[in-house]
């Protein structure tokens, strides 16, 4: 073959490699972007992570209960003993016979404002989904007309029964027994709902939390359960 035809020969052989090469980086960079914008696109269906520390919609209970998981069976004295000795660790400042009182002064109060529909005392008390949990209940009261009478006799006892610091937060879920009566009436004065002369023995685990490092020594009600 002469030398001039041969290297026209090659020169075109080098032009389509260098065309298949283009080419192949286009498909490449299509495909690409199809992925991407498939993979980027959220279609309303996704499905969202659980938050372990998300509160359950509340039932409308003398308390709106917001569920922990297993409370009533996983907790216990001897959990929280250990528990306590875990957070103490993290946070040496950390009291507990001062808690334990804290937490019953907290427990009386949340108690008897709910019944009063008193959202300004239970604010600064509760997290903020706690407190549109509250408030969410006392508007449904209000709309329906409708007044909650509690009584609380006493607080029977107050236990540490589930205690942590997880990411810097300090946890701690104490479980109340007190003696109360509550009343439901409709905006005519009729029962309908309790028995005010019917004193109950009530059970209720209910978790509070604060920032370890804060300087604020006071702690929020961020759940409440009351097993069945």
């Amino acid at each position: 073959m002469p030398l001039a035809r041969k290297a026209e020969v090659e020169a075109m052989g080098d032009g389509f490699q260098i065309f298949d090469i283009i080419l192949f980086a286009a498909i490449a960079g299509f495909l690409l972007l199809r992925l991407r914008s498939v993979l980027g696109r959220r279609t309303g269906n996704e499905q969202r992570r659980n938050d372990p520390f998300a509160p359950a919609k509340p039932t409308l209970t003398p308390v709106p209960t917001l569920p922990l998981e297993n409370a009533a069976a996983a907790a216990s004295p001897q959990a929280g003993a250990t528990g306590v000795a875990a957070l103490k660790a993290a946070d040496p400042s950390f009291d507990e016979p001062a808690f334990l009182q804290g937490a019953r002064g907290a427990f009386e109060i949340v108690v008897n404002s709910f019944a009063a529909g008193d959202t300004s005392v239970l604010q600064p008390l509760l997290s903020k989904e706690v407190f549109a949990a509250f408030g969410e209940a006392i508007r449904a009261r209000v709309q329906a007309k409708e007044t909650l009478q509690t009584t609380l006799l006493s607080i029977k006892s107050a236990e540490i029964v589930e205690a942590t610091a997880e990411r810097g937060t300090a946890i701690v879920t104490v479980k109340f027994v007190s003696d109360q009566t509550n009343v439901t009436r409709s905006g005519d004065g009729k029962v309908i709902d309790g028995d005010p002369d019917k004193v109950i023995e009530k059970t209720d685990f209910w978790t509070f939390a604060r920032p370890v490092r804060s300087r604020d020594p006071n702690w929020t009600l961020v759940a409440t359960n009351t097993p069945e």
